[in-house]
């Protein structure tokens, strides 16, 4: 119930924001920008996947943005290498997966909070990419890496399609497997879930894994659409997944959260900024807007669970 007033909130409040450039600049509601908007946000959307898992579990992960600069970085590198971008692909992918194993080791195995194992990975993956690239930018790469060699207008739709295949798969895991209900109850209570059969720690495991290798999906759906890949790039990427994921529904003490409030999540904090710009609103107006509405979130969990405890 508490997720469906959420869910209903948010389409209000897009609602009210993809009305205010009607006071504006029309050129907002055109096809062509609203597609931009859509492909922009994916990266955002593909890692916000991740990030509700980690998080419905009652972990979180701040090295996102570090992991997608680097997965990045070692697309470019294998297709400047003369790997086939099937190969590209799937090594981004493997190489995510492994760094969220990592990160999901030192929480679940050695007992690392999530927050200071996520940390410490945060700034050792960015060290380790300015060292290996000495902080240059990846250039001269191959024709087939922008776009996977496909025309613009064919390869958008193609991004939209997987992004929107990766998150129905997602949602509808969470929703009828008994692994994907495994996070939900890992996230409630540790001990209760364990006592029905479950392996918290593997879980978790799980869950980081998951979020590194759709951190490398990410990372795809980005860095492929441009010549060069900038490899400072995901610098702030962790708080603006963590906010989408957040003002979407999902409780950070865990156990709550769905991917239909993360999409909502997304598209609020994505629109509002394009938004401020055709309304040449001074952009930091926007970011205290995104911090405002992330901290009624935030809020209102905390005011609903005091309810709930006192009833």
């Amino acid at each position: 119930m508490r997720a469906a007033r959420r869910e209903l909130a948010l389409v209000a409040a897009i609602a009210v924001v993809g009305l205010l450039p009607l006071f504006g600049v029309p050129g907002f509601y055109r096809a062509g920008n609203l597609r931009n908007l859509a492909i922009d946000n994916l990266p955002v959307l593909v890692a916000g996947i991740g990030m509700t898992v980690v998080i419905i579990s009652a972990e979180i992960d701040i090295s996102i943005g570090s992991l997608f600069a680097v997965c990045g970085a070692l697309s470019g590198l294998a297709a400047k290498a003369g790997w086939p971008m099937p190969l590209v692909a799937l090594a981004t992918l493997a190489a995510g997966a492994v760094i969220g194993a990592a990160n999901g080791l030192l929480v679940a195995r050695a007992r690392v909070p999530a927050i200071i194992a996520t940390l410490a990975t945060m700034a050792i993956l960015r060290n380790a990419i300015i060292r290996a690239t000495g902080g240059a930018w990846i250039q001269d790469l191959p024709a087939g890496f922008q776009w996977f060699g496909l025309p613009q207008a064919v390869a958008q739709p193609v991004y939209l399609g997987a992004a929107a295949a990766l998150f129905l798969a997602a949602a509808w895991a969470l929703r009828h497997t008994a692994a994907g209900r495994s996070f939900y109850a890992v996230g409630c209570d540790h001990e209760a879930a364990r006592r029905i059969g479950l392996a918290p720690g593997r879980v978790v495991l799980a869950a980081f894994t998951i979020m590194g290798a759709l951190a490398g999906a990410a990372a795809l759906l980005n860095f492929t659409r441009y010549p060069t890949i900038e490899t400072n790039a995901g610098v702030g990427l962790e708080l603006q997944v963590i906010a989408a994921v957040v003002v979407g529904g999902a409780a950070v003490t865990g156990g709550r959260g769905t991917l239909l409030g993360t999409l909502l999540g997304v598209i609020l904090l994505g629109m509002i900024g394009t938004v401020f710009t055709f309304l040449h609103v001074n952009p930091a107006w926007g970011k205290a807007i995104q911090g405002a509405i992330i901290l009624a979130a935030v809020v209102s969990d905390t005011a609903f669970g005091k309810r709930e405890r006192d009833d």
